[in-house]
């Protein structure tokens, strides 16, 4: 597996797959042909089929545009079989002659990937040893360390620096989304809710008030991202709402120092790794469950690790928030990364923190292993029809569109 980093990727919104990936893509493609006379990019599947809603004509454009002009080709239907989030780069010269092709896809929070390359041109070391957390959990009760001291021994010594300042860009996300109100851009008028939801948070009893709180944190977050904010991935920019709502909730509630929730960060980034390296973080590839569901998970695993659960809890946990997403579908309305996306981000931290209690109350052992879930997790995600894999063709987006929805 490699670093957690590229599971904490800090940019700005809407979606890691559809915005951010792209334009990496772009910036790498004009670093390869900067004397192109013009370039066209053809979008296939997913970010053809919700490129205009995610802005992935934006992101790659605003890239390429200054170098030379662009034209873009949108292929919905046309879905390259490694992943569905497919690009083809070409450069060309004046006469129009094809100066250079590039195929990439945008697997999943940010990440690139060339097929029969592995991650080719965008390649990065592999640095964990053991990628399932059965195995991780085995090395704990044999050394008698946590998941983040397994997460410290693989990293650079860099690590906690580079978590800090994606603790700090998670604490800024909920503040601005906090006091930032108004409707978020494109056709559906969405109202933030954020803000109401945290005055109105504050006028209830303790256990009502902390919901409260966490949905607020989350739709911060969540909102943010969908205005095109500075978020960061956790795992993904769709899902970005979870983790920082639950942490940063913890912490203001509880006065866990920052060192304890940097450790909690590191091991919600070793779950989020295991289910990237073994199933699928994006929503393209399979459904939403591997976005929220994720998130969840390692919002879970975070948690109990702040109230000091033993290894087999946290484990238990993040089992828990993941499988109880398992089936969710990707169904964006209009393509946006809105309805029911922010909605969901809200409801998966309270259901994180659930699944926490829950583990707390046990001994963490139990039947079914948060490995097999990642493995059927997997499965589910392709026995999934392309209907509910971010195409905006099923579900929820094939009942409503911009006229029938209300703010």
């Amino acid at each position: 597996m490699k670093s957690i980093k590229e599971i904490y990727r800090i940019g700005t919104g809407p979606s890691s797959s559809h915005t951010m990936g792209p334009r990496k893509a772009a910036e790498i493609f004009a670093g390869r042909y900067p004397q192109a006379a013009s370039y066209e990019v053809v979008l296939y599947g997913s970010l053809a089929a919700t490129g205009k809603g995610h802005l992935t004509d934006a992101a790659i454009t605003e890239v390429l545009q200054p170098v030379a002009p662009v034209n873009i080709v949108w292929q919905p239907k046309i879905v390259l079989p490694f992943h569905p989030n497919g690009m083809k780069f070409k450069a060309q010269s004046k006469d129009g002659a094809i100066q250079g092709e590039w195929t990439v896809f945008s697997i999943g929070g940010g990440a690139l990937a060339e097929e029969g390359k592995g991650t080719g041109a965008v390649q990065t070391p592999d640095i964990y040893d053991m990628n399932h957390l059965t195995q991780i959990l085995q090395w704990c009760e044999r050394t008698g360390k946590s998941y983040w001291e397994y997460v410290k021994q693989c990293e650079e010594s860099d690590i906690w620096d580079y978590l800090a300042q994606v603790w700090d860009t998670m604490k800024q996300a909920i503040r601005r989304g906090l006091d930032n109100e108004g409707v978020l851009p494109g056709p559906l008028n969405l109202r933030r809710k954020a803000s109401t939801y945290y005055i109105k948070a504050s006028g209830y009893k303790s256990s009502l008030q902390s919901r409260g709180l966490v949905f607020a944190y989350a739709l911060a977050v969540s909102e943010e991202n969908a205005a095109g904010g500075t978020i960061v991935t956790a795992p993904t920019c769709g899902s970005c709402g979870v983790v920082p709502a639950v942490l940063y909730h913890l912490q203001q509630s509880r006065d866990f120092s920052d060192i304890r929730i940097l450790r909690a960060l590191a091991t919600a980034g070793l779950i989020g790794n295991i289910v990237k390296y073994n199933a699928s973080i994006s929503g393209a590839e399979a459904g939403c469950q591997a976005e929220v569901g994720t998130a969840c998970s390692m919002a879970s695993a975070a948690a109990n690790q702040l109230f000091g659960g033993s290894p087999t809890q946290i484990e238990y946990a993040a089992e828990m928030g993941l499988e109880h997403h398992l089936g969710m579908t990707c169904d964006p309305v209009c393509g946006l990364v809105q309805i029911p996306c922010i909605e969901r981000n809200a409801y998966a931290a309270a259901r994180a923190l659930d699944a926490n209690l829950y583990a707390s109350f046990t001994d963490g052992m139990h039947r079914v292993s948060f490995d097999k879930v990642v493995a059927v997790m997997k499965e589910t995600g392709n026995d999934l029809p392309s209907l509910y894999k971010e195409t905006s063709e099923g579900g929820l987006a094939k009942e409503y569109n911009a006229s029938d929805v209300e703010p």
